[in-house]
Formats: structure tokens, C-alpha cells, sequence
């Protein structure tokens, strides 16, 4: 790729900028500094296969038909894999690929194991999701042949359907049938099956977990145990099947979608009712839901989103008057960014301070509660409540500030209290303790109660952004649409949002669900979890497979 326009004016001297300023900064800053002025194109003499004109006109031979190396790169894994193992070589050719393809032939058969025979091996990792990113590195473990080591696996079924869980469960027993120990952090039903020993944390979240409700075998768990995960698993709790289905009050429909690998589709979506996107990974979900509709919706109501995805058309556009996609990107990127804050409680919570006799005798208004202004904020620490050390070649420590303690305010504006409480006490209050302490105040209780009902009542409200998880972060975000007043005409999009979730969890989060599309509105998720698939009023299966041999519409209804 090339970077930077030299013909464009409006930045008369970026070369020397380049030269004298950039080069003398880290890759991370000079990104930073000089992102705004930059701009990618395809280099036009290599259109954008990054090799020079000999390395390209080097070819492969296999039924007849010749493969250069970029043109490898760009095929799918399960069709790469047979492809090199059916190689027309000569005799000397012969003797050095009996040496270089095996192991070649191997890594290709890992990555097909977990589940990524989809992707192309000059797929940019930028791209990957954090699942994918995860199974490749397994995949390179099963390649190095060690014994002994501890793998340690954070939730490696994010992202997979479930015929592909069957093959990451065979790779986990490979490498444990090798001599190696592996530890699965796992909600998934059938990983926990398959478990030797199993390990359950609890009895609840946040201060009510933290203790060990269970050890031993699966058998066991099932027969003996009474923790909230052997109960979902025998049966005695599940989430029900819905009683009645939704009938679609209008129909939105895509027409000639080519995203990516979709094949020119036409796909029709109920309007006012919960729909499923389903199919195996890699099967073109997320390029019709998200980088199709999403993007093409979002523009319409003026919303800036990067390229959106390629179509003839959308039908029924007028029937919308609100587009939100729910994900598990952050809240916010700083720690001033917290529950309190993005549901907009904080504001109501301030405005109840300055109504205080205190604040009143001492002329303080709501502002004075703001950590974000001066006045009633620390200042030694900006009111953050920590203080960035800045370590040139490490990442940077946080401290917390030594004026406020870590309390953000400054101590005239901490002796206002409301009950006995300050602001920062506020803040530091669990969702749970915050709808006791605020029950006699319908405003506020309304909106806590909706981080309860998304099953947070464990988080704190001044809880910093930076310290929540993905799952948590899209709870708050569904808690702050819950607390809208709805018009019936909104479309929420969510992606995979049981990733991370308890069965309990998901059972909340099925109530919340078919909460946002009893008001009218559309709710299109992306799913693999069979119990959110089995509560939805309409279907569309994308598929068969992942790659190039998905993109279609195999089911819908």
C-alpha cells in the first residue's frame, strides 16, 4: 500500500514534517501524528500483491492450471489445503517439496481443525476477530509438538457454530493427549461436557461470586450438584420457548447484496419482530447484517460509518426512524467514561446534590459535581482519580491520584452528602446498593433498575469503562436503551451478544430481547446459542459453508 497523497495541496510541506519530526517517533505516535494527513491507495505497480514483478511471475502447477504465490494467499484454507497436496512438480522440484510441504500441509490441517478453513492466509489481522485471533494461536501450538506446557484458553468457542465446536473440542483433546494440561475459562455446554474435571465459580457475580461452589467431575455435577450451571444443564432451569411467534408488521429487504462473499442475494427481514441470523462461521452474517444493512442504514439517517457493503437496493426505509447497533465495543475510551455516565443517571444523581441544603448554603450547582470541570473536581489529577506514568518502552502505569486518594473531588465538595453519602460514595455503589438507596426516587430507580435487569446489578456506577468487559459493556448499552421511551420504529443490531454469557445470563438477556421488540421494534441478532436461536419469531440461515462456499440464503422463515 502506499501512504500519503504528494498530490494533494492542502499540506504544503509534509515530506520535511515526515523527515524531521515523524522518523524520530514510535510507530504507534507517527501513526497518530500524522493518520489525519495520510491516505491509502493500491500501489499501482504491484496492485496490491506487495511482491516485486519477478517474485510474481513465479508459478505453481496443479491440474493443469497455473498459481502464483499472491494468488495462493488469496484462497480460502480448505481449498488451499488440497490444492498444494496435488502439486504437478518435476523430479528436483519433487525432492525439495518433500521437504517443505508436510509441515505446510500440517499448519493448514490445524487451522481447518478450529474451525478457520474460511479464511485466507493473507487475511489482514487487523480484521480478525478476537476469536480467531485466539484459535490461530492454538492452531500454532498444535504445529510446535511440545509436551508438558499448560494452555491456558479464554472462551475459544466465541464465534463458532456448533458443528465447529465438535473439531475445537478434538484439538483440545489432541493437545491433551500429547502430555499438556489444558485450562478452558468456557460457558459453552458442549466444551463442559467433554470436560475431565470442571471447576465452577460463584455462587453469583461480583460480590456474590468469588468462591468455589464446585469441583469434579461432570457425572457428578449433574447428579449431585445444585450450582446454577448444574441446574441449567440437568434441565431444572432453562429458557423457555416462547409461547407465540411475532407476525412482521412490514417487511425491509436488501436486494443484489455482493459484500464480501455474499452472491448476489436478495434477503427479506421482518420488521417489528426478533430475527435470527444464523450459519457456520465465516458464512457471510456479519457482511449482511453489519457491514450491509447496518452501514447503509446509518448513512441514510446521517450517521458516519466506514464503506458500507454493495447492493442494488433497500426496500422499506420509510417504515425506520432510528438504526442502533448494540456491540461490544467500549463505552467510552477513558476512565472518565463509567455506567452512571453513559446511561445518563449521573446527571439526574447531580442534580439531586445540588438540591441538597449544603450545596445551596454554599451556592454549589450541578456542575460542582461534574469530574469532568473544574470547580469541584481534583485537579492534581484532572478528576480521574489516577495519574498516568508514562513508561517510554513499556506500556504506561496508572497510580492513583495522592491529593483526592482516588476520590476525584476535592474534599469541600466530598462534605456535601445526600443520606449521609457523597458523590464518590454514590459512585462506588453497586448497581444493587444504588437501587436501595435511591427506591423513594423513581427517576433514578428507573434507570439503575434497567442495569439490573440486564443481570449487572454487581457493577459499580462510577465503575471506569476501561474496566469492563465486552459482555458488560453491551448489557449497559441494552440497559440505556431500555430506559428510552421507544417509538416502535427503531432497528437494533447486535452481534454474538451471548459472547461471554452464563445460561442465566442468557435467559436475561433472551427477556431483554423480546422486551425491545414487544415495543414494535426490530431486533436482528447475529447468533450461534441455540437459546436465543429457538426464542426468535423468524429465521434466515446464511451458508452452506464458510468462505467462498457460503453466501446464500439456505433458510429463512
Amino acid at each position: 500500500m502506499l501512504q500519503g497523497d504528494p498530490d494533494q495541496p492542502e499540506f504544503p510541506g509534509i515530506e520535511s514534517l515526515i523527515t524531521e519530526e515523524a522518523e524520530t517517533l514510535s510507530k504507534a505516535d507517527r501513526e497518530k501524528l500524522l493518520g489525519p494527513l495520510l491516505k491509502e491507495k493500491t500501489c499501482p505497480d504491484c496492485k496490491g500483491e506487495k511482491l516485486s514483478r519477478e517474485a510474481r511471475n513465479v508459478f505453481l502447477t496443479s491440474e493443469g492450471k497455473l498459481f502464483s504465490y499472491p494468488s495462493l494467499l488469496r484462497m480460502p484454507i480448505s481449498e488451499l489445503e488440497p490444492l498444494l497436496g496435488s502439486l504437478e512438480l518435476g523430479e528436483t522440484a519433487r525432492a525439495v517439496a518433500d521437504r517443505i510441504l508436510p509441515p505446510i500441509l500440517d499448519r493448514l490441517r490445524y487451522l481447518n481443525s478450529v474451525g478457520l478453513a474460511y479464511l485466507t492466509l493473507d487475511r489482514p489481522v487487523t480484521t480478525l476477530s478476537g476469536g480467531e485471533s485466539q484459535r490461530i494461536r492454538l492452531a500454532s501450538q498444535l504445529g510446535s509438538g511440545l509436551v508438558g506446557v499448560t494452555y491456558v484458553l479464554d472462551e475459544p468457542s466465541i464465534g463458532l457454530h456448533p458443528r465447529d465446536n465438535e473439531r475445537l473440542i478434538a484439538t483440545l483433546r489432541s493437545l491433551q493427549g500429547r502430555g499438556n494440561t489444558v485450562l478452558v475459562v468456557e460457558h459453552d455446554e458442549a466444551t463442559i461436557r467433554e470436560a475431565d474435571h470442571i471447576i465452577e465459580l460463584g455462587p453469583g457475580s461480583g460480590a456474590h461470586g468469588g468462591d468455589m461452589v464446585y469441583h469434579g467431575s461432570f457425572e457428578n455435577l449433574i447428579k449431585h450438584s445444585e450450582t446454577l450451571t448444574a441446574k441449567y444443564m440437568r434441565g431444572d432451569l432453562s429458557v423457555p420457548i416462547p409461547d407465540e411467534r411475532r407476525e412482521p408488521k412490514g417487511w425491509l429487504t436488501l436486494r443484489g447484496v455482493t459484500t464480501n462473499n455474499l452472491k448476489d442475494i436478495d434477503c427479506p427481514i421482518p420488521l417489528g419482530t426478533l430475527t435470527c441470523v444464523t450459519g457456520v462461521s465465516g458464512s457471510g452474517k456479519s457482511s449482511l447484517v453489519v457491514d450491509t444493512l447496518y452501514k447503509h442504514l446509518a448513512l441514510a439517517q446521517g450517521i458516519r460509518v466506514d464503506q458500507p457493503g454493495s447492493i442494488r437496493g433497500i426496500d422499506g426505509v420509510e417504515a425506520i426512524e432510528r438504526i442502533v447497533a448494540i456491540d461490544q465495543t467500549p463505552i467510552g475510551r477513558t476512565p472518565r467514561s463509567n455506567p452512571a455516565t453513559y446511561t445518563g443517571v449521573f446527571d439526574m444523581i447531580r442534580d439531586l446534590f445540588a438540591s441538597t441544603p449544603d450545596a445551596k448554603a454554599k451556592g454549589y450547582n450541578k456542575g460542582r459535581f461534574s469530574f469532568n470541570v473544574k470547580g469541584g473536581r481534583c485537579e492534581a489529577c484532572s478528576g480521574d482519580g489516577i495519574i498516568k506514568i508514562e513508561m517510554h518502552f513499556l506500556p504506561d502505569v496508572y497510580v492513583p491520584c495522592e491529593v483526592c486518594g482516588g476520590k476525584r473531588y476535592n474534599r469541600e465538595t466530598l462534605d456535601v452528602k445526600y443520606k449521609g453519602k457523597s458523590i464518590y460514595d454514590v459512585l462506588n455503589m453497586t448497581v444493587e446498593e444504588a437501587m436501595k438507596f435511591f427506591e423513594n426516587i423513581p427517576s433514578i430507580y428507573r434507570k439503575i433498575a434497567t442495569l439490573n435487569d440486564v443481570g449487572l446489578s454487581y457493577i459499580r456506577l462510577g465503575q471506569p469503562s476501561t474496566q469492563l468487559s465486552g459482555g458488560e459493556a453491551q448489557r449497559i448499552k441494552l440497559a440505556t436503551e431500555l430506559s428510552r421511551r421507544g417509538t416502535g420504529k427503531t432497528v437494533y443490531i447486535l452481534d454474538e451478544p451471548t459472547t461471554g454469557l452464563h445460561f442465566a445470563d442468557v435467559h436475561k438477556l433472551v427477556e431483554i430481547l423480546r422486551r425491545l421488540s414487544d415495543g414494535g421494534n426490530t431486533v436482528i441478532v447475529i447468533e450461534h446459542n441455540l437459546d436465543v436461536i429457538k426464542t426468535a419469531d423468524y429465521l434466515i440461515d446464511i451458508g452452506p459453508e464458510g468462505g467462498d462456499g457460503g453466501g446464500t440464503v439456505v433458510a429463512k422463515g
